[in-house]
């Protein structure tokens, strides 16, 4: 399937993909617990800085707004029936900021987890899955993305729903999945895991990767774990602009932007192609990470010692992918730098 992400992967060595949504809207106004979303409409001029904001910073890529556009996660809000028209008018502002730009940049149609637990262990299931994300595929096809992207999955089986989905939506994806406990996501998948279950997929992604999760250290030791199995297709790095401090009532990520660039530089240098940020990455880190790619010059695999010498440690002794027992791990955690 040709598509502009697919041409773009072909002619680059790197993507620059955008940072935090919820980070830079909540600098914006908008409140814990309400739906960002909501924004596409009550708020357009917002969300059409939020997109300026990342292309302005030398993204080639951004995501919509429209992370819990999905049915279930907006009736929380009483508004589950306006998840295609949500979804949609996130495009649509999309769109129109990039085809504005004067240059090509990739509009990519966020779809985050359902929020719910997958059957068995939940009653969340694969049919209603494949519902819940094809409606909101169907709403970020209208409004015009490039790519549907769905990013911070934690259960294989929700990922499978989301390849389904999209095939029925006809349309090119990329999907990431979020590693957080112990190296591996919260119902227990490792890097290599993810691997195998994405290329068994009958509609594989353009591109997998990884996103969120704790810090830009932990992201890359996954990214390595991507590396090690030998596939082809390329992988996404989006982590996080350091690690969360509470300071004076409000979450802050100590991540500084020539950290951030350092982390880009790894994140290419481990196998990464497209990299971006995440939680607490402003358009400030994404101008240094612009920056620090276009003077790199890549070099080979770097080892965790490397990692953790650049990035600080990780926060546990192993990525879920080895035999170790916790008692004979070496923990590898050490200071920030």
């Amino acid at each position: 399937m040709t598509n502009a992400l697919s041409r773009m992967l072909a002619e680059r060595d790197w993507i620059l993909a955008d940072g935090a949504t919820g980070t830079t809207l909540f600098n914006m106004g908008l409140s814990s617990g309400d739906a960002p979303e909501l924004w596409n409409v009550d708020h357009p001029e917002k969300i059409r800085a939020l997109y300026r904001g990342a292309v302005d910073a030398g993204s080639d890529l951004f995501l919509t707004n429209s992370f819990g556009g999905n049915a279930s996660r907006l009736k929380l809000h009483g508004a589950e029936s306006r998840a295609r028209e949500l979804s949609r008018i996130s495009a649509e502002l999309g769109r129109e900021v990039a085809d504005a730009s004067g240059r090509t940049i990739i509009v990519a149609g966020s779809v985050g987890p359902t929020g719910e637990i997958m059957a068995p262990m939940g009653e969340l299931t694969h049919e209603l899955a494949v519902e819940i994300f094809h409606e909101q595929a169907e709403g970020l096809k209208e409004g015009g993305v490039d790519v549907l992207w769905c990013e911070t999955i934690s259960a294989p089986e929700e990922y499978k729903a989301a390849a389904e989905a999209f095939a029925l939506a006809d349309m090119p994806w990329c999907g990431t999945m979020s590693f957080d406990t112990a190296g591996r996501t919260m119902m227990g998948l490792t890097s290599a895991g993810m691997v195998d279950m994405v290329e068994k997929l009958k509609n594989p992604p353009i591109a997998y990767g990884a996103n969120c999760g704790v810090g830009a250290a932990d992201l890359l030791r996954t990214i390595l774990g991507f590396a090690a199995q030998g596939s082809e297709r390329p992988i996404i790095a989006k982590g996080n602009a350091g690690i969360p401090k509470f300071h004076d009532g409000h979450i802050h990520y100590d991540g500084t932007p020539e950290l951030m660039g350092k982390y880009a530089c790894l994140a290419a240098d481990c196998g990464a192609k497209i990299i971006g940020g995440c939680c607490g990455t402003t358009p400030e880190h994404l101008v240094a990470m612009r920056a620090a790619l276009e003077s790199h010059t890549p070099g080979p695999r770097p080892s965790l010692e490397a990692i953790a010498e650049v990035l600080g440690g990780f926060s546990s002794a192993s990525d879920g992918t080895d035999d170790a027992t916790p008692a004979a791990r070496k923990n590898r955690r050490r200071s920030r730098g």
